[in-house]
């Protein structure tokens, strides 16, 4: 095991072997568990009553209350920026946060669009509790993208990014070949049989993890528009956590100079 310290884990509840994936959870003593596609109420008691903090990602408020109901400790809002699967709705993080915290008493993570302190800054303006960020780290040193789709990632500007698939399973998707042929055929009207058929098997872990930067499939939000450089994780930790000071000063001048 990498480390001794509390860690938590991403689940995906369509997983066709997620009992397998539940056990060796609780076998290995996982204090966190963040789960998303698919309903709450199926593992949360389950995980709850073994001790596992249990934290349900959502994208509309329907699927915030219900995730209230079902009796998770907190929900992740993912705003449309997002990368990887995405919501129906297509609502932004700027919209979606004030909305769900409207309706839930549960603390609210945002996600979606946030890379950096000022937009860490702008989340909890926004009503958040606390913010996740995914594809700022994606370009880290120790991620396990492949240095392929990391140099692809920070070459990308403004646009570089669609969701797609929505008659399937929605998901945002950087352009190359693949992200080609699927937006072709959407315009062509292809259903759910057609898409599934395009998209094959493996095709995530053919693009991210094994480089093939055409054919595979290649999910990364809206901010790899921003993101320019790879470097450590702790660096990235850092700029964003002095962003956030910075900008929370700055705007405690701004906000004296207005008292004046």
């Amino acid at each position: 095991m990498a480390t001794h310290r509390p860690f938590g884990v991403n689940i995906p509840l369509l997983y066709p072997n997620i009992q397998e994936i539940i056990d060796v959870v609780v076998e290995e003593k996982v204090k966190i568990v963040f789960s998303s596609a698919g309903n709450p109420a199926t593992w949360t008691s389950f995980l709850k009553e073994r001790g596992i903090t249990v934290v349900h990602v959502i994208a509309n408020t329907k699927f915030a209350m219900k995730a209230q109901e079902a009796g998770v400790d907190a929900i992740v809002a993912e705003g449309f920026e997002a990368g990887g699967h995405n919501g129906r709705e297509e609502t932004t993080t700027m919209c979606l946060i004030p909305m769900i915290k409207e309706v839930v008493r549960i603390p609210v993570i945002a996600a979606g669009g946030i890379w950096s302190g000022k937009a860490m800054l702008a989340a909890f303006a926004l009503g958040a509790d606390a913010v996740q960020i995914g594809s700022a780290f994606a370009v880290a040193e120790e991620s396990s993208a492949h240095p392929a789709f990391k140099n692809k990632i920070i070459s990308a500007t403004e646009g570089d990014t669609k969701l797609a698939m929505k008659k399937l399973v929605p998901v945002r998707l950087l352009k190359n070949e693949f992200a080609d042929a699927i937006s072709i055929a959407e315009a062509e009207g292809a259903d759910q049989n057609r898409l599934m058929e395009l998209l094959g098997r493996a095709r995530a872990k053919a693009g991210m993890f094994e480089g093939d930067m055409e054919n595979g499939e290649l999910e990364i939000g809206q901010v790899s528009a921003m993101l320019n450089e790879i470097k450590p994780a702790k660096e990235i930790l850092e700029d964003i956590w002095q962003g956030f000071r910075y900008e929370l000063q700055r705007l405690n001048s701004l906000q004296s100079e207005l008292d004046l």
